[in-house]
């Protein structure tokens, strides 16, 4: 669990210049709505040296349903290699009737 958090997070961090573009919203703008000089930001996205709180507030300044779907498809892409465990197996190996 405390793995997959990880891996999740720094697919975040990877992805975030691409949601970003897919965001629609300028770098500028979304510097002056975080607080930080626009070279500040870019700084932190080449870098990728975004905190938590800060990669969650850029997020919620980014988000919007192209954000969203843009994240699901790398989630999906992620997930695509992964072992999958069919419903009804699942029921099985748990005795579920």
């Amino acid at each position: 669990m405390v793995q997959e958090t990880i891996v999740n997070y720094k697919s975040i961090l990877a992805n975030l210049p691409k949601a970003i573009a897919v965001s629609g919203y300028r770098k500028d703008y979304i510097a002056k709505k975080l607080g930080i000089s626009p070279q500040s930001f870019s700084a932190k996205i080449s870098r990728k040296s975004f905190s938590p709180e800060d990669a969650e507030k850029l997020l919620k300044v980014i988000n919007n349903e192209d954000v969203e779907e843009f994240f699901m498809l790398e989630r999906m892409r992620a997930l695509k290699n992964d072992d999958n465990v069919s419903y009804e197996d699942a029921k099985k190996e748990l005795g579920w009737k």
